[in-house]
């Protein structure tokens, strides 16, 4: 398996982070214009260092899928806000024949894990989703997993905080089986480059808005099931 983890000045998570990768996967640490020698510690850490000099959510997602080789795909946060040592029971679910895609779904754990304002454009975008393409999803969350042929044929071409979101949608347009299971989601480590002020929340529910207003597009059917 390979795990993606989009990476921007996360130095002093990623040793917590990579000690709970499973054993035998391949960490995949897309350094995305970090400050604070994030690539050197990933490195020294034994992962794969993918550099995406074009900033943005979506450029680090999408470049660490390319570098992809496993037939799965993992994409987890790298700030010790997600456990990816919970990603094996997300993985069984595809392989499984469960699900095309699956979401792991947020459960806050202390206090702070979660900001009001974050937890708020969660559920404008998960109402928004609802209505364009049916599915009833609770969390919108980054730790996800998928096949990898099945993703690189959505033909993702957000590199900001839409890329997630145009990742379900486009799934979803495709008749892929999208499902939730519950994962801890704890206090990160650092501030949020993206959810950590009401402004950043709420200029990536302007990114995922623009998602989406787009037309579907013709993408292959099944993600998953077509492969088996």
């Amino acid at each position: 398996m390979d795990v993606v983890l989009p990476c921007l000045d996360e130095a002093a998570a990623l040793p917590w982070v990579l000690k709970r990768i499973p054993e035998g996967w391949r960490p995949i640490v897309v350094d995305n214009g970090s400050s604070d020698g994030s690539a050197d510690v990933a490195r020294g850490l034994g992962a794969t260092v993918v550099h995406e000099p074009r900033r943005g959510f979506g450029a680090a997602c999408h470049a660490g899928l390319l570098a992809a080789r496993a037939e799965f795909v993992c994409f987890c946060d790298c700030d010790a806000s997600l456990d990816p040592g919970l990603l094996p029971l997300l993985v069984r679910e595809v392989a499984g024949g469960r699900a095309d895609l699956m979401l792991g779904r947020r459960r806050p754990q202390g206090r702070g894990s979660w900001p009001l304002h974050a937890r708020a454009g969660n559920l404008a975008l998960s109402a928004m989703v609802r209505r364009r393409t049916g599915l009833r999803l609770r969390d919108l969350g980054p730790m996800r997993v998928a096949r990898r042929e099945p993703l690189l044929a959505l033909a993702l071409t957000d590199r900001r905080s839409g890329y997630p979101l145009q990742m379900v949608v486009r799934a979803a347009d495709a008749g892929w089986r999208v499902r939730e299971a519950d994962v801890p989601y704890r206090p990160r480590t650092g501030r949020s480059k993206v959810t950590g002020t009401w402004r950043g929340t709420w200029q990536a529910v302007h990114d995922m808005r623009a998602v989406l207003a787009q037309p579907p597009v013709a993408v292959p059917a099944r993600g998953g099931a077509g492969a088996r």
